[in-house]
């Protein structure tokens, strides 16, 4: 009779308990989600440009094409190739976030799109910006030779400014969030991000 009468009255206490924990989980699910939302890259450059097998940085005359494709028709490909160097953060006050990787899609003019998947857990802060290198590579030969001498003349660009050009349009997908205690999975209230850059080299954030 006396462990009848206990079993409700502990269940009243544990009630409030387990209300407050579930409400608190399902407020840490949003606002972790938020972070992905918020997520900005502070800075975007270009490092490391070549063509083929020569490094711009070197020098190379890029007036003088005809050897370069001469160079690369036994393998079949003339790639340009270069480095993205991004720095990602958080608004100031957010607490940080790790994140499990992201997937990223590069559109530049006058190239096709390109593609691609950071695999490494990424520590999000509003404090520090976190460093990121992602390789990127446009097959010339693989796709229309007839782009050819654009693609050189952007990659010589690249090289010089040190930035993508003007119209160009990064893409990023985050993987799995964690923050709050709270794991957020990939695709759930992390939609992609998308930043494009204007003509003063700026990235501006885009819906």
């Amino acid at each position: 009779m006396m462990l009848t009468r206990l079993l409700p009255r502990r269940w009243r206490l544990l009630a409030p308990l387990c209300l407050a924990a579930l409400l608190g989980g399902c407020l840490a699910i949003p606002q972790t989600g938020l972070f992905a939302f918020r997520l900005a890259i502070t800075s975007l450059g270009v490092e490391d440009v070549r063509i083929g097998p020569y490094s711009i940085q070197a020098g190379l005359d890029t007036s003088d094409i005809t050897s370069l494709i001469a160079s690369s028709l036994g393998m079949g490909s003339l790639p340009v190739q270069a480095t993205l160097a991004m720095g990602l953060a958080l608004p100031v006050g957010m607490p940080a976030v790790e994140m499990s990787g992201f997937r990223w899609t590069l559109d530049v003019p006058g190239a096709e799109v390109v593609s691609g998947n950071y695999q490494e857990e990424v520590t999000l802060t509003s404090a520090d910006d976190t460093k990121l290198r992602l390789p990127v590579a446009f097959d010339v030969l693989g796709a229309d030779r007839s782009r050819l001498a654009p693609l050189v003349e952007l990659a010589s660009q690249m090289a010089s400014q040190g930035e993508l050009p003007a119209g160009s349009e990064l893409a990023i997908t985050p993987g799995d969030l964690r923050g709050l205690g709270m794991t957020l999975p990939a695709g759930l209230l992390t939609p992609t991000l998308r930043f494009a850059v204007g003509e003063d080299g700026g990235l501006t954030p885009q819906r």
